[in-house]
C-alpha cells in the first residue's frame, strides 16, 4: 500500500508540463526549485536543531486572545522573535510582525482606525461582512484578500449570523516606504493559476512548482506589500506532497493551513498540520520541509516571504 501512495505522490519524468488554461505566469520572490533530486545536497551530519521543530510552529488555539480595532479579537499563530532559536514556541518571526487568527463577532463594527507604520493583509476564512476605507467599501466572504496600506482609516463589518473570521499578516513599513493610497483587494476565485516557470518534468499536471504546488497570487510589492515579498495560496491535491526543499539563508517563509489536514514534513520528521496553525521552517539553507496531502480532499494553505533581517 505504502508503495502505491508513493507512486501517486511523486511526479514521474514522462508527466507533462501543467496546461495553461490561460493562466498567468508570474515570478516568484523567495523560495527554491530545482532542476530534479539531483540538485538538492543534504548536510553531512544531521543537526541537532531538527529535534525542535514544534518551537518554529503556532496554533492560534494555543494564544490568549487581544483585541485590535475595538472589536476585533486576533490569536497569535506566529509572532515575532528568532529565525534560528525561537525564545518561545512560534516566535519565530523577524520579517514580518505577526500572523494571527482574527474573529469578528456577528453585528460587531470595528471603530474607525489608521494602521501606523504598519500594514496588513486581511484574508477571509468565513463568514460574511464589508471592509470600507478611502470611500469605497467591499464585501468580505470567504477567500477575499484585502491589502490594507499605512495611514488610511477604515472600518470592518460583520453582516452575517456567524462570526466574520480571517487570517491576518501584519508587516512593519520601512522609512521611505511609499504606500498605496487606496486599500487592494484580490479575490481568489478571479485569480489565474500560476504556470511553471520552466517545463520541469517533476512537475505535475495543473501544478505551478515544486511538483504539486497549485499557486494563485494574492499580493506583491507591485501591489504595496512593503517588507512581505509575496502573498499566495498553495493548493495540493489528494495524495500528493511538495518538493522536498531549504529555504535561501535569511528567507522567511511561512505556511499556514487553511483548508484540510496534512503532514508537515520538517527536517527528518512529520507533524500533523489542521487549519489555523502555521510553521516556518530555519531559513539555514538546509533543513528541508515539505507539505504532504495524504487525504482524499485538496489542501490549501496562506504562504507569504520575505527577507528575515532583523527588524529595527
Amino acid at each position: 500500500m505504502m508503495a502505491g501512495l508513493a507512486a501517486m505522490c511523486l511526479p514521474t519524468m514522462a508527466q507533462e508540463k501543467a496546461a495553461d488554461h490561460g493562466a498567468v505566469k508570474t515570478p516568484s520572490t523567495g523560495g527554491n526549485s530545482f532542476d530534479g533530486p539531483g540538485a538538492i545536497t543534504y548536510p553531512a551530519v544531521n543537526d541537532a536543531e531538527q529535534r525542535r521543530i514544534d518551537m518554529f510552529m503556532g496554533d492560534w488555539r494555543d494564544s490568549l486572545p487581544r483585541t485590535q480595532f475595538g472589536s476585533l479579537v486576533l490569536r497569535d499563530i506566529l509572532d515575532d522573535g528568532d529565525n534560528f532559536s525561537p525564545p518561545q514556541k512560534g516566535a519565530v518571526l523577524q520579517g514580518a510582525n505577526f500572523v494571527a487568527y482574527g474573529r469578528l463577532a456577528a453585528g460587531n463594527v470595528t471603530v474607525p482606525s489608521t494602521l501606523k507604520g504598519v500594514q496588513e493583509v486581511y484574508y477571509i476564512d468565513g463568514g460574511a461582512g464589508e471592509i470600507t476605507a478611502g470611500g469605497k467599501t467591499v464585501a468580505l466572504h470567504k477567500d477575499i484578500g484585502i491589502l490594507m496600506p499605512v495611514g488610511l482609516e477604515f472600518t470592518m463589518k460583520c453582516t452575517s449570523n456567524d462570526d466574520l473570521t480571517m487570517y491576518v499578516i501584519d508587516e512593519p513599513v520601512p522609512t521611505g516606504f511609499k504606500p498605496k493610497t487606496q486599500m487592494v483587494v484580490a479575490d481568489e476565485e478571479k485569480v489565474k493559476v500560476r504556470v511553471p516557470m520552466e517545463n520541469s518534468p517533476y512537475t505535475l499536471p495543473g501544478a505551478s512548482g515544486h511538483w504539486a504546488h497549485v499557486v494563485r497570487d494574492l499580493f506583491n510589492r507591485d501591489d504595496g506589500m512593503a517588507s512581505v515579498g509575496d502573498v499566495i495560496t498553495v493548493e495540493i491535491k489528494p495524495l500528493e506532497m511538495g518538493e522536498p526543499h531549504p529555504h535561501r539563508l535569511n528567507q522567511e517563509e511561512i505556511w499556514v493551513s487553511i483548508d484540510g489536514d496534512s503532514l508537515a514534513l520538517m527536517g527528518n520528521q512529520l507533524r500533523l498540520m489542521s487549519p489555523g496553525m502555521g510553521y516556518m521552517i530555519r531559513p539555514d539553507g538546509q533543513s528541508m520541509h515539505s507539505n504532504i496531502n495524504y487525504g482524499d480532499k485538496p489542501v490549501k494553505f496562506l504562504w507569504f516571504s520575505g527577507s528575515s533581517v532583523r527588524k529595527p
